[in-house]
This record gives structure tokens, sequence and C-alpha cells, in this order.
């Protein structure tokens, strides 16, 4: 009965903007390879909102988010809806710019239960108001080069079993093949101190506010990256760099831990020609993680609400739309509906064949809903700080993390 009182609702919204016997235009702003989506969504949306033309703005990721914490600042050239990355969602919700989409008329409170749970406290504000609904999700996944791994004698279960087992074996295959195991250290760092946490937990502060970084956590994580630098398995670049992709294509890095979606970045310009090279695993030692994802939101001073909200609706609860993004973007959809699809099922060829999406599914049901702070962002970069000096200084890792627990009191103020 759910999904016939969904398309019944849907039906009376249309009959609403079909009486209005008048055209809307909504403005939708977002980036690659986001905006994607919305240009496949756009048919779909036509034939149930005749009257209502999407008009899309895409700017690069950094310029648009750019642009959107301008607009919300100033309320002025602002979208009808619009596109936010998670590291972005947390700013974005306590900004106090977007509508609160738990409330009426919008009641998406109502919907949340239909998505990936670790995705709605990502975009709800220290206030509890619900600024945006999630599109797509990113469980973290290792992707690996089965050739490369082959050549350096090193297994899957070797590979994964533990940290230290993942650290032995880049150890084996730089020796072997001269490729480093991963592009940079500090992912292991970004995937260890969100990993073993329980729904309800935050990653940087706890639910009173206070700092978590002087913590064994935090510890355990800068040891395993130190070891891993040490060690000489990263290649010491940074994601999405023009050394980080020439370092695939040059068959210099074996292996990249990220969201699932980074299947579709290998196959669609990273690496083409590497298809049936490589493979997907869950994260090392039983991590469980999210890595990154993607909202939309109403502005407050949104011209047209009502038609940006059914837009909304149909990129973030249609299983119809959610799996044409899953299967021309390879954006994991957020919809627990359209994860549960036979489409999971489907081999992939890029991934020589292996159905990658079953354990991507089996990822994301495990991934805890983990608390966002408005600060987390000051957080991150305060401890990569520290880190970036145990790193190239030598520094003392309970010492760098005194300091960056000290640095993070100094920047941040609450009321």
């Amino acid at each position: 009965m759910k999904p016939l009182k969904s398309l019944f609702c849907l039906a009376i919204l249309a009959l609403c903007f079909a009486a209005q016997a008048q055209k809307v235009t909504i403005t939708v702003s977002s980036f690659p390879d986001l905006d994607r989506g919305v240009k496949a969504a756009i048919p779909g949306f036509k034939k149930l909102y005749p009257d209502v033309e999407v008009k899309l703005s895409s700017m690069a990721y950094p310029d648009h988010h750019t642009a959107m914490t301008t607009a919300l600042a100033t309320g002025a050239n602002l979208p009808d809806v619009m596109g936010i990355d998670m590291g972005f969602i947390g700013k974005f919700a306590e900004s106090g710019g977007l509508e609160d989409l738990a409330k009426a008329p919008y009641n998406a409170a109502t919907q949340v239960s239909k998505i990936s749970k670790f995705a709605v406290p990502a975009a709800t504000s220290s206030k509890g108001a619900l600024a945006a609904l999630p599109v797509d999700i990113g469980p973290g996944a290792l992707f690996y080069r089965t050739d490369l791994l082959k050549k350096a004698g090193v297994s899957e279960a070797e590979m994964t079993q533990s940290w230290e087992g993942f650290i032995a074996a880049g150890k084996k295959v730089k020796a072997s093949t001269g490729a480093y195991m991963l592009a940079n250290a500090t992912d292991i760092k970004d995937i260890y101190i969100r990993a073993g946490l329980k729904d309800g937990e935050g990653i940087y502060f706890d639910s009173k506010g206070k700092s978590l970084v002087a913590s064994e956590r935090f510890e355990r994580a800068f040891d395993l990256t130190r070891q891993a630098r040490q060690a000489g398995i990263d290649a010491k670049v940074n994601a999405w760099t023009t050394e980080w992709s020439e370092g695939f294509r040059r068959d210099k890095i074996a292996a990249q831990m990220m969201g699932a979606w980074l299947s579709g970045h290998l196959k669609n310009w990273i690496v083409p020609d590497t298809a049936g090279k490589w493979r997907s695993a869950q994260l090392p030692a039983g991590a469980f993680a999210a890595y990154g994802g993607s909202f939309y939101a109403v502005p407050a001073k949104a011209a047209n609400k009502q038609a940006a909200w059914a837009f909304v609706q149909y990129l973030t609860l249609n299983k119809d739309q959610q799996l044409t993004a899953f299967r021309n973007m390879d954006a994991f959809p957020s919809l627990i509906e359209a994860q549960n699809d036979a489409f999971i099922d489907q081999p992939i060829e890029f991934l020589a064949g292996q159905k990658a999406r079953q354990l991507w599914k089996a990822a994301a049901d495990r991934i805890p809903a983990v608390a966002v702070d408005r600060y987390d962002p000051v957080a991150a970069e305060i401890v990569g700080a520290e880190l970036d000096k145990v790193l190239e200084q030598g520094k003392d890792i309970k010492l760098a993390l005194a300091d960056a627990k000290s640095g993070i009191e100094r920047r941040v103020r609450r009321k």
C-alpha cells in the first residue's frame, strides 16, 4: 500500500501543477558527475510534471560549493534545488539557509525509513532540522589490481584480514612490481577513525561537543598510517590530482580505498583500458565506513519551493530514477528499495564479472549512523595538519593529538 500511496501523492501534486495553467521553471545547481543524474531525471520528471521546466546549472566541484556558500550567506543567486556533497553537508545544514524538510509541507520525516540509516544524520543539523535528502551514498570499498597482486603472490584474504596484513601485502607488491599499495597512507586514517563507531557516536566530537581526538582510536589510526608511510607502500599523492590518476594509468598504484562509486570513475575516465584487471573487496580488518555521498536541498529563499520539492523527491525517493542513476553513473542508491533490486546481482564487466554490488550493499547495511557535528570540518583540518607533522617531521603521536585537541578547542567556540 505504501508505494501506491506515494504514487497517489505524486499524482495529486501533478494535478496541482496542471491546475496552475502556467509554466514553472526551477533552477537546479549541481556539479559533475552528480549533474548527470539531473540530466537523466528530467525526461521522466517532465512526464509527471509537464508544466515544470528544469534548468540545470553546473560548475566544477569546488566552484559550485563556493558559490552555494556565498548564495546562502547573502540570500542572492539561490537556486530552487541545491546539490551538496558529503564534505559540505554539515556546514550547509547548520547555515539556517535551507528548508527543514522534516516539517510541513514537506514531511520528509515520514520517508527517511526508506533511506540507508547512516545517510540521514549527515544532513541533520544540531537543532534536528533535516536540511537535505541523500540521493546517493558511498559504501567504503577496497579496489585492487588483480594482476599486480598475483605477480606479488598476494591474495585478497592476506590483504584484507588485518591492517598489519594490508601493510605487509603492500611491501610484497612494492618489492615485486614496483607499484605502491595505495596512493596516500592517510587513507588508512580516514577509514580507521570512522570504523567501529556505534549509531549516534561522532567522529571528532561526542554528544556534548567535547573533542574525541586525543583518544586510543586516533592514536591507532595515526600509528597505522605512520607504519604504512615508513614501509614505503604509498605514493604520497592526493586523490583527484593529476599525479593520482597518472599513478593508476602507469600501473604504479595497486589499490585504492574509496566509495563504491570509484568503480565508475575507473571505468569511464581514469583507466578504461584496464577492464578486467580490477576487483572490489570489503575494507581491511572488517571495517565498514561511509566514503562520500550526495544530497539535494531546497533553499529557504527558493522561488519555487513546491516544484523544487517535487524534483527532490523524484531524485531521491523514486526507485526507477535511483536505478537509472545507478546504471548510468554507478551512483550507489540511497533508497533501500533500489538497493534491493535485482540489478544488484548483475556482474560488472569492468570488475571481471564480479557481482561487486552485493558487497557494497552488505557494507551499506553495516555502516553506522554516525552523528555529524558542524565543526567536523574544522577538526578534520587540524587533525590532518598534525598527522602531516607525524609523517613528515617525526612528531610524537600522543603530542600531535594533544596539540590537535588544543587547536580544536581554540578554534571551536560553542554558544
